[in-house]
């Protein structure tokens, strides 16, 4: 996002703030996006909520359970890309 020249917004009674609809656009920030707000050395940062928390792989090792005889690195591989052409071609 280059900008020739810097965007100004004005803070409102509310405390709300309108953001340049360029930005907005260029950020894919449609109505209803959910922002972070943070306080930084250098003013406030803005940033879209992450839609679900942070995990470790520890914490979901093993958590789907599965009945059938186990698969091979190649089945699984051959299995996803067969998945991925059927959502690509829409089939």
């Amino acid at each position: 996002m280059s900008l020739t020249q810097p965007l100004t917004t004005t803070l409102s009674k509310k405390g709300q703030v309108i953001l340049p609809k360029s930005i907005r656009q260029a950020l894919g920030w449609m109505v209803g996006t959910r922002l972070m707000v943070e306080s930084t050395r250098d003013g406030v940062l803005l940033r879209t909520e992450t839609v679900f928390p942070e995990t470790n792989p520890e914490d979901v090792f093993a958590s789907l359970s599965y009945d059938g005889p186990p698969r091979s690195l190649e089945e699984m591989e051959v299995g996803i890309l067969a998945e991925a052409k059927r959502r690509y071609e829409g089939n």
